[in-house]
């Protein structure tokens, strides 16, 4: 199974795995599944520690591909569905994660209630 993860859920993993529900890390662990990390979610980490918001001392990405999670890029068809998406949720980078998630039929880890308000696949 091919699987997005939320900007939480691999910043939980890659130093708070003690957060993680059993569930999730069963599926981080899960061999045969591919584990993303997205493009919005480095974006996203990016600009929270330019603003002074969160701590990265460290490079997203390296850690991503030393723990075997694949990078995904953002792409125009994933942008299109943001279009139509109904505003239960206001925050950009969790609504492109929606989108991405939706446009490709990978399901989304996440924690955040209101992602769940969506259609889209979710773990």
């Amino acid at each position: 199974m091919n699987i997005i993860i939320d900007t939480h859920i691999f910043l939980w993993a890659i130093a708070e795995p003690d957060k993680l529900e059993p569930a999730q890390k069963l599926e981080l662990e899960r061999l045969s599944n591919t584990i993303y990390l997205s493009a919005v979610s480095v974006t996203e980490m990016m600009i929270k520690a330019s603003m002074g918001k969160l701590d990265v001392d460290y490079d997203p990405v390296a850690i991503a591909r030393e723990s075997g999670i694949e990078l995904l890029d953002f792409s125009g068809e994933d942008a299109l569905l943001l279009k139509d998406m109904p505003f239960h949720h206001r925050d950009p980078f969790d609504r492109m994660l929606i989108a991405q998630s939706t446009a490709r039929g990978y399901p989304l880890m996440t924690n955040d209630a209101k992602m769940m308000m969506y259609d889209c696949p979710r773990i």
